[in-house]
């Protein structure tokens, strides 16, 4: 399920039209980091897992819709940091990478 989430979030971002290629690539990168974060964290915490992964998802497809609703996007964004709450001592690696794909997404509304 997490593995199809993010491939789901690397075809939204890679066929986003309003994404520059410069920035599809620093996102996928992150994603990939991602990936293996959030497999890492679902040995122990699957359902957490999940969450950040549809977290991201959801922040994925308001930063990247053709009429974007920043009301939306900055919700889905503070679920997205919100998922990763408790986690820092455990799985830093994993907060940093969400709290730099938060922002990135978050400035493609900008």
């Amino acid at each position: 399920m997490i593995e199809n989430t993010i491939s789901e979030i690397e075809a939204r971002i890679g066929g986003a039209e309003s994404v520059s290629a410069e920035r599809k690539a620093e996102l996928l990168k992150l994603l990939a980091t991602l990936k293996t974060e959030i497999a890492e964290l679902s040995k122990t915490h699957g359902e957490q897992a999940d969450s950040i992964a549809n977290f991201a998802k959801s922040s994925a497809h308001e930063a990247t819709r053709t009429a974007p609703n920043p009301q939306l996007r900055e919700l889905s964004n503070q679920g997205l940091l919100s998922s990763v709450d408790g986690i820092e001592q455990s799985h830093p690696r994993l907060v940093q990478i969400v709290n730099v794909i938060s922002k990135t997404l978050s400035d493609l509304g900008i």
